[in-house]
């Protein structure tokens, strides 16, 4: 049986990766829907090779583009606008959500809400809206698989009946812990007194994983992890004293889960996110990635070591967010997503990212959001504040404290 696949954010890293999986396996998916945003010479591409029914790009000028690049005899009907992104993200049978950002959120929410297949790679959907989206899953008969390669690897390290219940690790008194491994990014042994000389190009030069720009710097901040945690938090069911973060050089282990009797049970591979793609697109049966065999006598070793805080405040800041509770990770999101845009544009130093998510969560009060428009206020609120904040940083740096 073909299955009918829409892709949110096709000309991303993961969506491009996840084109390659299905490109192996003409016979089981057929692309439904294909989304970017501005990269329309790469989304025309990939509209003439898999031949979606839709396609949706940001803006009219936009989809102008799209038409004249694809030419009028090709069967696609374009559309523009987040009415439309929404729109096809109900329609597919399986949704692949890689939008980055809290941009996704909307589109990501709609095929919850649809009861539809939801691949999660927009992490940012469990970390504003965590109770509101899981709510959407259960409420609406759909099915979350995890697309983050830790999220995912902890899925497969679970018992069967937590993946196949949605019942939470916190009822399941056989596990302990989930322990979340992070390579630590290119920033790991760097004297913390040079953190402030970082650059651009080379927070976003991951020694083992290929991703976009915006998730590169939150790997080098460990905002990324951090995030992963809240999103860990929702996806599991479990509260933050029970979720540990380990960094892992090598990136071969891809998280663990540790039970009561003390087996520790982990999923390893290469850092491919192929990978975890394809687990999802084909749960509970497993289909061929493209991924090479994992050759552990070529790596010789594995080494592990816990996060040091000073130099990854980020880090502690997400779990302190987690902490607090209501929409604080909400906050927390949307201040790195104005910091982590300030510093690739070159208007602070690395070391400020941390700094402007700091003040901006300590000035927000953030109670529980009920609907998905409270989020959506909740970012917009946080994301003026942390303009405000950039610019008396941008006269005045300053680092920020462990908490």
């Amino acid at each position: 049986m073909t299955e009918s696949l829409t892709i949110l954010g096709s000309t991303g890293s993961i969506g491009t990766s996840t084109l390659d999986v299905v490109a192996r396996h003409p016979d089981r998916y057929r692309v439904h829907a294909l989304t970017g945003h501005t990269r329309i010479a790469e989304l025309a591409e990939q509209c003439r090779a898999f031949r979606p029914a839709r396609a949706v790009v940001a803006t009219a000028s936009d989809a102008a583009s799209l038409e004249r690049m694809l030419g009028s005899g090709h069967p696609v009907a374009i559309d523009h606008g987040p009415e439309a992104l929404c729109g096809v993200a109900r329609e597919a049978d399986v949704v692949m959500a890689a939008i980055v950002g809290a941009a996704g959120l909307p589109a990501a929410m709609a095929a919850a809400s649809a009861g539809r297949r939801v691949l999660l790679a927009n992490k940012e959907a469990l970390v504003m809206a965590g109770a509101l989206f899981m709510d959407a899953i259960d409420a609406n008969g759909a099915t979350l698989l995890p697309i983050d390669s830790e999220h995912n690897a902890i899925f497969q390290c679970l018992p069967a009946a937590i993946g196949a219940s949605r019942s939470p690790v916190a009822a399941d008194r056989r596990v302990s812990r989930i322990l979340l491994t992070a390579s630590g990014g290119p920033f790991r042994t760097m004297a913390v007194e040079r953190m402030d000389e970082v650059t651009p190009e080379a927070a976003c030069a991951h020694p083992n994983w290929s991703m976009g720009r915006k998730i590169s710097v939150d790997s080098a901040t460990m905002m990324n992890k951090g995030l992963e945690v809240i999103e860990a938090r929702w996806l599991f069911g479990v509260e933050s004293d029970r979720i540990e973060v380990v960094i892992h050089p090598q990136s071969v282990i891809h998280s663990m889960v540790e039970y009561v009797d003390g087996s520790v049970l982990a999923q390893m591979g290469n850092p491919d996110m192929r990978t975890p793609i394809a687990h999802a697109l084909a749960y509970p049966e497993r289909i061929a990635s493209g991924v090479r065999p994992l050759d552990l006598a070529a790596i010789g070793r594995l080494d592990f070591e816990r996060p040091d805080l000073a130099r990854f405040p980020c880090l502690g800041l997400a779990y302190h967010a987690l902490r607090v509770g209501g929409s604080a990770p909400a906050v927390l999101n949307a201040a790195n997503e104005i910091a982590v845009g300030a510093f690739l544009e070159g208007r602070i130093r690395f070391t400020g990212i941390a700094s402007i998510v700091s003040d901006v969560l300590d000035a927000i009060d953030a109670p529980a959001a009920h609907r998905l428009e409270d989020v959506l206020a909740i970012d917009t609120q946080a994301r003026a504040r942390a303009v405000d904040v950039l610019r008396a940083q941008v006269a005045r740096p300053r680092r920020v404290a462990v908490r």
